[in-house]
């Protein structure tokens, strides 16, 4: 039977992805947008919701008679604890109180928050599991947990499931674009030991396969996961996987110390609060990108509603760079 989906977020990467994923399956999708977003890119019987989430006027015509809500909707930059807040925490504080008061029988309320909330692991083969004390070192990893810890109080009386996915790429990604625009240029430039470091990756088809399953599992309700992929990899891993593709030969690599990046973190930061905009770079983000291990653990997910990640690295890596080619980007 069709369900009506809402989705917020929806206008981002993996928002946009979702929206596909949900039209091929023949599903109704509502989105919530804000009141400036533009609807043209959406396709045909979407329907819309305009409005903040600080209307609840607006918050109930978007939670009314649907089925399932996805939340994707957040920041990833601020210039405070408070404004991370304000992006992340706020909106679901709203969204669910307006759960609550206008659609009692909702079936799964699916959050989307982050590895950042967890922290690095500890080794990079294993990585966190869902079990393990949260240990974020960023102020947006703090916020998405206190997110998450809303969404738990209210986890016995809206069903609720939160994932976690890592870093994700595939086509429309703009994060993981910046690499390949400099392999393509035959060199990489990284933070921290970038001999050393590993870290879980996911193609963007296969995060939102797992997203919809979990939103969908019985025995997924109450619980948080991680939907990532069966192994976590390493530049050296990266690197092999585009050089087929973009054609280099030698790469020149390039890491740039931890205290002359918190040097440019402040600067940029002073430089930014200046102008009233945050900064896409600052100590917060340099203290995520120097950790070792960003390394998740896919079992839990596997185990409970069968999800694991079909796309390989490889295979991954050769359609989000034609996919760049095919737009220009690359």
């Amino acid at each position: 039977m069709r369900e009506t989906i809402l989705v917020t977020g929806s206008s981002g990467f993996i928002g946009a992805q979702v929206l596909r994923h949900l039209a091929l399956e023949g599903e109704r999708v509502k989105v919530f947008l804000r009141p400036e977003s533009h609807c043209g890119a959406l396709a045909e019987g979407v329907e819309v919701v305009k409005g903040s989430f600080c209307d609840p006027e607006a918050l109930r015509r978007a939670v009314c008679g649907v089925d399932r809500i996805v939340h994707l909707a957040g920041v990833t930059k601020a210039f405070d604890e408070a404004g991370y807040d304000a992006g992340n925490v706020l909106p679901v504080q709203n969204l669910l109180a307006a759960v609550r008061e206008h659609n009692p029988g909702l079936k799964r309320f699916l959050f989307v928050s982050s590895l950042t909330v967890a922290g690095p692991a500890s080794e990079g083969l294993g990585g966190v599991r869902e079990g393990d004390l949260p240990a974020p070192v960023s102020a947006y990893g703090r916020s998405k947990l206190r997110a998450e810890a809303l969404c738990m109080e209210h986890s016995g009386t809206i069903p609720i499931t939160i994932v976690r996915p890592p870093a994700v790429y595939g086509p429309g990604d703009r994060d993981v674009l910046q690499v390949f625009q400099m392999l393509a240029k035959g060199f990489l430039l990284s933070v921290g030991s970038s001999a050393k470091q590993r870290f879980s990756m996911i193609y963007v088809d296969d995060l939102v396969a797992g997203m919809m399953m979990a939103a969908r599992s019985s025995r997924a309700a109450g619980r948080i996961y991680y939907i990532t992929s069966p192994s976590s990899s390493s530049w050296d891993e990266l690197i092999a996987a585009a050089k087929p593709v973009l054609g280099f030969t030698k790469i020149r690599r390039l890491s740039l110390p931890e205290p002359l990046l918190l040097v440019v973190a402040t600067v940029v930061g002073a430089v930014s609060s200046l102008r009233g905009r945050a900064a896409l770079i600052n100590r917060d983000k340099v203290n995520e990108l120097v950790q070792d291990y960003w390394v998740c653990s896919p079992l839990q997910a596997e185990i409970d509603f069968g999800f694991r990640a079909s796309t390989s690295l490889a295979e991954g890596v050769a359609k989000t760079i034609a996919w760049y080619r095919q737009r220009g980007w690359l």
